[in-house]
């Protein structure tokens, strides 16, 4: 069993340590410590539940619909592109974060954000139903299950280390410039994938 988590921790860190739409959002709420346990919370608990589905062998419903994966795919692209233009802009008008600012990011906001990038990503059902259930299908009985623990416990790591780790950064976004080159980056990102998506998809 302990083998098999550890199999898991490896394989869901090495999927989920990449720079990616829904990371670079954990790591700007982070940054501006607004809703961050509440964000992070909700990625680990998608992500768990995600590797739970997978687990339990709903990653061959998933691939052989491929229509669900098709219209994930146009939805989530479309999203990273708005949000892409959001990021954009925010990087050809940057300004150090207020009180004010904070004010206006509100928790149902910051949700419904973290919500759309991680389910309108058709990559995380790849990953985590399809890749992580594939490979868990390898062990049997309580290691089967260890495994999904095992891959859940390091997105739980990753998550909560990526959003409050992110304030040790914070002297250094004190500056315009920073939040210029970290909005400018997200923008690239989204855009990259978006791209990349719609590409795959015709």
């Amino acid at each position: 069993m302990l083998a098999a988590a550890i199999q898991g921790f490896l394989l869901g860190a090495s999927l989920i340590v990449a720079i990616g739409a829904q990371n670079a959002f954990v790591l700007r709420q982070g940054l501006a410590r607004r809703q961050v346990f509440a964000v992070t919370t909700f990625c680990f608990l998608a992500d768990a539940l995600l590797i739970a589905l997978g687990v339990a062998g709903v990653g061959s419903l998933v691939q052989s619909s491929p229509g669900i994966l098709f219209a994930v795919t146009l939805a989530g692209s479309a999203f990273l592109f708005a949000y892409g233009v959001m990021a954009l802009r925010r990087a050809l008008h940057p300004g150090n974060l207020s009180a004010a600012d904070a004010a206006r990011s509100t928790l149902g906001s910051a949700l419904a954000t973290a919500a759309a990038l991680t389910f309108l990503n058709p990559h995380v059902y790849l990953d985590t139903i399809v890749l992580l259930g594939s490979l868990s299908a390898r062990h049997a009985g309580a290691a089967r299950i260890a495994f999904g623990a095992g891959a859940a416990l390091a997105s739980a790591l990753w998550f909560y280390g990526l959003g409050f780790g992110a304030r040790l950064a914070a002297p250094l976004f004190a500056r315009p410039a920073a939040w210029r080159i970290l909005d400018g980056a997200i923008a690239v990102i989204m855009a990259s994938i978006a791209i990349s998506l719609l590409v795959q998809l015709f």
